[in-house]
């Protein structure tokens, strides 16, 4: 199949799916897909193991094969959905809790990473640093998922600020650090570094490169728009921003991700204020959040049909049932060490650390980045241990922490 006949194929299945769900589990829109979409899968798998003669599996693994889900998220989507992301986050909003998203962001990461890939190693009796490298993809949360839950949980303000930052930038961090480790872990991996000697080297040029393209590039399309009263044109300039922008990113060698962070924040706060009219403002807002509906349902599509590339076995699901724990007691350190440290200097609410520890949601960037790992004994393990942890995480979190939230999130709004 081409491209084309792909993207069409994965539009009428998400279309389906999500008129399913609308019509009998009324789940939230894009958790609702993933459950019937891996329930149509589950269902193949079922019915090729129990079923003589019912061959429709290898069918299917061959067109999951070819839509290459890591090449199709890491390097088209991801741009869209950051971008889209970054627009509805106010810097000035972002500014007040600047300690606690940094913090999380940085220090958080690279806490959870160790844990999680120390514990992993222990697990499965993995080299120290191939399981380090299970620790960085699994450790950032994904803003797609989160971003989405926040839609439907109606937290405080300052809440919200800290949940939806902090996954947009540690998103972006993470990725840098799973780059920095791949290419220590393996030195002959293509395109992931050069081993212990460029580590140092590449995490700044890929999180410093990042930001400073973003800014600059932000900084260019809003100048642009100040002398443009066109309101088709100028969602135009921000999509172009945000395809551009991506790709020149990969080809220059910095953090894309962090690119669209920056430059989404960018537009969305300075550009949004002082170089769009009303009627403008309304179109982008509109034109993105939808952008932003139609690649989740794509994306959580993708995410239940790639059960196809995993391989199950007793041992498998035993070790992916121990790395949900993990990847829980990773991210609760991750969580309660940057605002314990923080606690002396400022106030926190009650609900703080449980709801950004349940809340921390993983996704389809985990899935990707596993999926993009040079092959090696040990990429199937990693590979099912992720994708079990994030489908717990989407599904028995994301359908649970409105409800956390609601209970210990409701208190007065302290800073």
């Amino acid at each position: 199949m081409d491209l084309l006949q792909i993207t069409s194929l994965l539009i009428v299945l998400a279309a389906l799916f999500g008129a399913v769900n609308y019509l009998f589990l009324r789940l939230p829109t894009a958790i609702g897909i993933l459950v019937v979409s891996l329930f149509a899968s589950l269902t193949i798998l079922g019915l090729d193991f129990f079923v003589q003669g019912f061959r429709v599996d290898d069918q299917v693994r061959s067109l999951v094969g070819e839509i290459a889900f890591s090449d199709a998220l890491l390097e088209g989507m991801l741009g869209l959905l950051l971008f889209a992301g970054a627009l509805h986050v106010k810097m000035s909003d972002l500014r007040e809790q600047w300690r606690v998203v940094a913090l999380m962001a940085t220090i958080g990461v690279g806490l959870s990473t160790v844990i999680v890939g120390t514990g992993f190693s222990w697990l499965t009796g993995m080299p120290i640093m191939i399981a380090l490298v299970f620790g960085a993809l699994i450790s950032p949360t994904d803003p797609v998922a989160v971003l989405g839950v926040l839609r439907e949980a109606s937290l405080r303000k300052t809440l919200e600020t800290k949940i939806a930052g902090e996954s947009l930038f540690n998103d972006g961090v993470g990725y840098v650090v799973f780059l920095v480790l791949v290419g220590i872990a393996f030195p002959h991996g293509d395109d992931h570094g050069s081993g212990l000697s460029g580590a140092v080297r590449l995490f700044f040029q890929e999180a410093l490169g990042g930001a400073l393209l973003g800014i600059v590039l932000g900084w260019l399309t809003f100048r642009l728009m100040r002398r443009i009263d066109d309101y088709s044109l100028e969602v135009l300039l921000t999509l172009a921003l945000a395809f551009g922008g991506y790709q020149l990113a990969v080809w220059l060698h910095v953090s894309a991700p962090i690119m669209a962070v920056c430059a989404g924040l960018l537009i969305g706060d300075v550009g949004a204020a002082h170089g769009m009219s009303e009627e403008t403002r309304r179109y982008v807002d509109a034109f993105w959040k939808l952008i932003d509906e139609i690649l989740n349902a794509v994306l959580f599509l993708l995410i239940g049909i790639e059960v196809f590339a995993v391989t199950f076995d007793f041992d498998t699901i035993q070790t992916g049932l121990a790395s949900i724990a993990l990847a829980l007691f990773g991210r609760l350190v991750a969580v309660a060490v940057p605002v314990l440290a923080l606690r002396p200097f400022r106030t926190f609410s009650p609900g703080v650390i449980p709801i950004m520890t349940w809340g921390g949601l993983k996704g389809g960037i985990s899935v990707a980045l596993a999926l993009s790992l040079p092959d090696s004994e040990w990429k199937p393990l990693i590979l099912a241990a992720t994708y079990m942890v994030v489908i717990f995480s989407i599904v028995v979190q994301g359908l649970t922490v409105t409800r956390l939230a609601n209970r210990v999130g409701r208190e007065p709004d302290l800073v």
